[in-house]
């Protein structure tokens, strides 16, 4: 087994999308870090599991007490044959199977405080207040961080003592930068782009022009004063500024000490004293009575002696009911609690682990009261939630034998294996869902792949080219033989609609996305409101997440709002005028796309369909000039015959993008440039005056291109490569660069606007030299660009022609790591928020399945764990419209376009269509209307119809729904 440790390297092929979010400093800060986990009940080991695939150096779980039934209901690492057992030594071997770089230990002794000086870290579940008390002093006298993590029934509890620590990132944001367009002596007021700093952060600068003792200087203190000034300190003695320079956000590092109580709650603003005295009562009646109150007892005074528990009256106002909840459901033990409090448990051992974000200060409560009968006069009984030898028996204390009946029944659609979809599926299979008469299908077209590992924690590496859905089915199985699922390997789309159809959607109960694109997301959002079937929506970005449930006719679907589109980069910054890496990266992508990807689809096109010319000709702007030269390139004039052929060509195209382009754009743009109007220097702000590169075989960036280029260039023909460097600098010897001088008249477009307005068109004889050409390739390979596979040059050729650019324009470049992340668009990823989003939507299944009708018993939530902030509220109603006597839903009517097929009728045609359909079925209309045959699978069809009222305005109307027969 790989440890981590002092010397261990980072294993990046794992962690990368974690490293997305910690950083390299920080993990390996977490690999050097030893912890003790407490109590391998549901809480314990899904804090254990989080916490090993996060990578620290060890971790060893304990617990002194042997597994019952009611702890199958959310340790997914117990079996029914582990009845009987030892906790931590059954759960060990599962838990070291999650990663082969953390060597996991069980513990079954007492926790004496020789034994704990071993850890850094120490996690306590499932202990007694005397225990979490005296641990917790020992702890904070040795300089031992202590997390305290609890849940009873619908109720958690989280603590933290870190003493005292030093955190090196509050949040985890990118540090902001913005271009400088005056700094003022007079205050001093730095003037620039809009640059979203706080008051109070501390910032440096480079490539200031004039005032130059700014550049490198030490990290200064600002004050904000608008979105695009600040002030900063007395620079009454420096040289006058000039132009130019960039202002940086620079992280510095924040001393914490932890307070003796402090609260956090989640906005039910009188709730966390109620319950921190309400778990304080439960620990005291457990101590006297040697158990927990009886599930749902109203008869034995159980509940009065709770109530008569001395601390309950420091609190202005007790809240009775709410303390006999707690008393009613103290023996409940929910997979979905503690996954929530589990997932945020393990980002505070992270937190002690590594100094990265803010820990919690020091308490956190949580409650899920919702999940309970919405009707307050509703009591269920002892009866019906006394033990029954159940794997369900912890679910059953808090909610009775009818829900999980009813779970047992249900058919659900999980679209998505990833990280998301198997933390739903451990949870469904812990809950019971569809282990009856129901069903789970998943879905998931992709393999797993070895970056998968360190969050689907389903998966191990003998599974990696395994298909997804497949694998996770099987894994939950194993840890509940009840769950009835079956996994499909389709994407959902209009392609697959013959599978997902009518039939298919009536027979489901709900819907759970575990997707990673919003365009797969908007189109289930529109399946299940036009099918009517709830919707369980979540996403995480980092330790960033959110839920968001869609109930029929009760709340706004997922399409009703969106995020802003993602700000894209003008394309002239791109081509000529980059000034961030981000920017010649995505150059760089563009560029890989435009070799090796695009032209060979087209080439194979021009071979395949004749009518490919004709389809090209009809482009818009210069689109048909470029398409058809690429294509003219790939196939006569570029087209390699050998290895050396390959290399040739990539040395030339680096002499065309690293120094004959720079060239011209110097020679239309000369460094002196100003504007004619203004005077102002053309090269200024934004726009970096760049220098042309010198190709040299010595230069190991240089043949980083080469090596890259020519192998993706003799992969697009079929040819076989090389990484042989003597081989190729040997070749390279042999190579003929032409000579290159710049033209006038070479127009370089600006702005946007300007490439907007060009026009290119082609001309009859271009038309006629490219037929004619003799072409004698019959086959040509486009790639596709895939970020994670370090030996098919994909990621070499970018990184090298993004640094290679980032030095044509004094860029700072960037390492591999970093352009993965931005050219490969990767979401950074933590199973820390996806365990604790998962235990969310969890929550709001349970309500669907209850069937909650009040708007207020849901609840859509969005967390940052770096911050710490959570937030939850109200689902947004969905919009109703009054026609006549009738309300209307709009997200039914919305969310319903582009399901099957759509026409749009104005008033003066409709009474042409009954004319017309008298003499035929609305079903040859259709066909005769669209020149499409409906397809078996269709039996319905959808009508939008474009009214106006007597005032001619417009008026919403639903769409009909014509059923097939």
């Amino acid at each position: 087994m790989a440890k981590n440790g002092n010397d261990a390297e980072i294993d990046e092929g794992l962690y990368s999308r974690q490293l997305y979010v910690l950083g390299h400093d920080a993990m390996k800060r977490l690999q050097n870090s030893n912890v003790l986990i407490s109590g391998m009940k549901g809480l314990g080991v899904e804090i254990a599991k989080n916490v090993i695939l996060g990578g620290v150096r060890s971790v060893t779980v304990h617990d002194q007490g042997v597994a019952e039934w009611r702890d199958l209901s959310s340790q997914f690492y117990i079996r029914e044959e582990d009845l009987g057992k030892n906790r931590a030594e059954v759960s060990q071997p599962r838990l070291a199977e999650l990663n082969n770089y953390v060597p996991v230990t069980a513990y079954t002794g007492a926790l004496t405080e020789d034994y704990l000086t071993k850890f850094q870290v120490v996690v306590l579940t499932n202990s007694t207040l005397d225990e979490q008390l005296h641990v917790g002093e020992f702890c904070h006298s040795r300089g031992i961080k202590l997390i305290v993590a609890d849940t009873r029934g619908l109720f958690g509890q989280l603590f933290c003592d870190f003493e005292e620590m030093m955190v090196y990132d509050t949040n985890g944001e990118q540090p902001l930068s913005a271009m400088i367009s005056m700094i003022t002596k007079v205050g001093p007021y730095v003037l620039g782009a809009r640059h979203g700093l706080e008051s109070g952060d501390y910032v440096t600068f480079t490539e200031v022009q004039g005032m130059t003792e700014l550049n490198g200087c030490q990290p200064v203190e600002i004050k904000v004063l608008g979105p695009y000034t600040f002030s900063i300190c007395d620079t009454a003695g420096f040289t006058d500024y000039v132009r130019g320079g960039i202002v940086s956000q620079v992280k510095m590092a924040k001393k914490i000490t932890f307070v003796k109580f402090q609260m956090t709650d989640f906005a039910k603003l009188e709730r966390p004293g109620q319950l921190h005295v309400g778990f304080q009562a439960i620990h005291a009646f457990q101590k006297k009575h040697n158990h927990l109150p009886a599930p749902w007892n109203q008869v034995n005074n159980m509940t009065v002696e709770i109530l008569c528990y001395p601390n309950l009256y420091i609190l202005e106002q007790l809240d009775e009911a709410l303390i006999k909840k707690m008393a009613y459901v103290s023996a409940g033990d929910l997979a979905p609690v503690n996954a929530f409090i589990g997932g945020l448990a393990a980002q505070e051992v992270m937190k002690a682990c590594t100094g990265k974000f803010m820990p919690i200060m020091q308490w956190l409560y949580f409650d899920a009261l919702e999940c309970l009968s919405e009707d307050e006069g509703e009591m269920l009984t002892e009866e019906e939630c006394a033990p029954r030898n159940s794997r369900y028996d912890g679910q059953i204390a808090v909610f009775g034998t009818k829900l999980q009946d009813m779970l047992a029944k249900q058919r659900y659609f999980l679209v998505g294996a990833g990280a998301i979809g198997c933390e739903l599926l451990k949870n469904f299979a812990m809950i019971g869902l569809a282990s009856g008469e129901g069903e789970v299908i998943v879905t998931d077209m992709d393999t797993i792949e070895k970056s998968n590992l360190n969050r689907q924690f389903l998966f191990r590496p003998s599974d990696v080219t395994k298909m997804k859905s497949d694998t996770a089915a099987a894994a939950v199985k194993q840890m509940n033989p009840s769950i009835r699922i079956t996994g499909h390997q389709n994407r959902v789309g209009p392609d697959t609609e013959r599978i997902y159809d009518d039939d298919f959607f009536e027979s489901l109960d709900g819907v759970a996305n575990a997707l990673d694109n919003v365009d797969a997301r908007m189109y289930m959002d529109r399946r299940c409101v036009y099918y009517r079937k709830p919707l369980l929506e979540s996403g995480t970005l980092g330790t960033k997440g959110n839920v968001q449930v869609v109930i029929p006719f009760l709340t706004e679907s997922y399409s009703s709002s969106q995020d802003p589109p993602e700000k894209s980069i003008p394309i002239c910054t791109l081509k000529n005028f980059p000034n961030a890496i981000e920017h010649t990266l995505q150059w760089a992508r563009d560029e890989f796309e435009g070799l090796f990807k695009q032209p060979p689809e087209n080439a194979m096109q021009y071979l395949t369909d004749p009518k490919f010319m004709e389809r090209t000709l009809k482009l818009p702007g210069a689109q048909p000039v470029e398409v058809l030269d690429a294509v003219f390139k790939s196939l006569v004039t570029d087209c390699p015959h050998s290895w050396a052929d390959c290399v040739a060509w990539a040395r030339n195209h680096w002499q065309c993008q690293y120094n004959n382009n720079i060239r011209q754009l110097l020679h239309n743009f000369p460094p002196d440039q100003v504007y004619i109007d203004s005077g102002a220097p053309f090269w200024s702000g934004p726009k970096r005056c760049p220098h042309p590169l010198e190709f040299s075989t010595s230069n190991d960036l240089h043949m980083d291109y080469i090596v890259a280029a020519a192998n993706l260039f003799a992969q697009t023909y079929g040819l076989q490569g090389s990484t042989d460097r003597a081989g190729v600098v040997k070749i390279l010897q042999e190579v003929k660069v032409p000579p290159f001088t710049p033209r006038s008249g070479v127009k370089i477009h600006v702005s946007d606007q300007e490439l907007q307005n060009s026009n290119s068109s082609v001309g009859k004889g271009q038309i006629s030299a490219w037929q004619q050409a003799a072409v004698f390739v019959t086959h040509i390979f486009s790639q596709r660009l895939v970020h994670d596979d370090d030996t098919n040059f994909h990621m070499d050729f970018i990184v090298a022609a993004s640094n290679l650019r980032a030095e044509n324009y004094d860029i700072p470049p960037t390492d591999r790591h970093k352009s993965k992340l931005i050219a490969g668009k990767i979401i950074p990823a933590i199973a820390t928020t996806t365990a604790a989003v998962v235990g969310l939507v969890c929550l709001e299944l349970i309500k669907i399945v209850q069937s909650h009708k009040k708007l207020e018993s849901y609840k859509n939530g969005f967390m940052n764990l770096a911050l710490p902030f959570f937030a939850f509220s109200e689902p947004i109603a969905a919009p109703k419209h009054k026609v006549g006597a009738i309300y209307l839903f709009q997200a039914a009517h919305t969310a319903g376009v582009g399901v099957f097929f759509f026409f749009f009728f104005f008033v003066f045609l409709f009474y042409w269509i009954i004319e017309f359909s008298v003499l035929c079925r609305m079903t040859e209309i259709v066909t005769k209307v669209s020149k499409k045959k409906l397809g078996k699978h269709v039996k319905a069809l959808v009508f939008e119809l474009c009214c106006n009222d007597l005032s001619d305005e417009d008026v919403e109307v639903p769409y009909v729904r014509y059923t097939i027969r």
